[in-house]
């Protein structure tokens, strides 16, 4: 019988092990590979200087889907997903901020513990700097937009809590994600503005 070389089976053990928790992280419950490993890296960072600092848990769960049966209904899909989202919740240290996302049943919600209600606001951070990426018309894939909006609005909360108690953290973005979102703001207004003055200048050719 040959001979078992431990050492060797102990070193491909532990390569292994690192090889699958290399990018494991506490902060990011459920990700599908739609995170890019440097943003996990980034997220990690950010995590748990807000956690040391700040004393605030901010949690990511992303989905590529939920696994949605076809045709269901609106009523039963927002149902679904409740549910899913309260099973997450029900595991969550408080205070806590959860950015939950699903790509292909296109979902995207915050859920913000009571204690930082007053300091977060939802729909800021969704409308300014996770939905303008993950909409926004360009050559990259769903995927990859979903893996910056997830990094875009994880900075946000991050530095949102930190500047309502004056400090600053080194793991900070900084601004662009907010410039990212106004970007993409100002080009669909303008094309709103655009499309309506063509409009009307058809209609009043039209009439002529």
């Amino acid at each position: 019988m040959a001979k078992v070389n431990y050492l060797k089976v102990a070193v491909f053990t532990l390569l292994l092990f690192l090889s699958s928790n290399l990018y494991a992280s506490k902060f990011i419950l459920s990700d599908d590979g739609l995170i890019d490993p440097r943003a996990i890296t980034k997220i990690n960072e950010i995590g748990n200087e807000a956690q040391s600092k700040l004393g605030v848990n901010i949690y990511v769960y992303a989905k590529a889907t939920l696994g949605l049966p076809e045709n269901v209904s609106v009523k039963d899909k927002i149902k679904y997903i409740k549910k899913t989202e309260s099973d997450v919740v029900n595991s969550l240290v408080k205070p806590y901020v959860l950015l939950t996302m699903a790509v292909e049943d296109t979902h995207v919600n915050l859920i913000v513990s009571s204690k930082l209600k007053e300091t977060v606001n939802k729909n800021e951070i969704l409308n300014d700097y996770v939905v303008p990426l993950l909409a926004s018309k360009d050559k990259n894939s769903t995927f990859a937009k979903a893996s910056a909006s997830i990094l875009n609005g994880y900075a946000a909360i991050a530095d949102i809590i930190a500047e309502e108690r004056d400090l600053k953290l080194e793991s900070s973005i900084g601004s662009s994600g907010k410039v990212a979102g106004t970007i993409w703001r100002v080009f669909m207004y303008t094309l709103i503005v655009v499309g309506l003055l063509l409009y009307t200048f058809a209609v009043l050719r039209r009439k002529k």
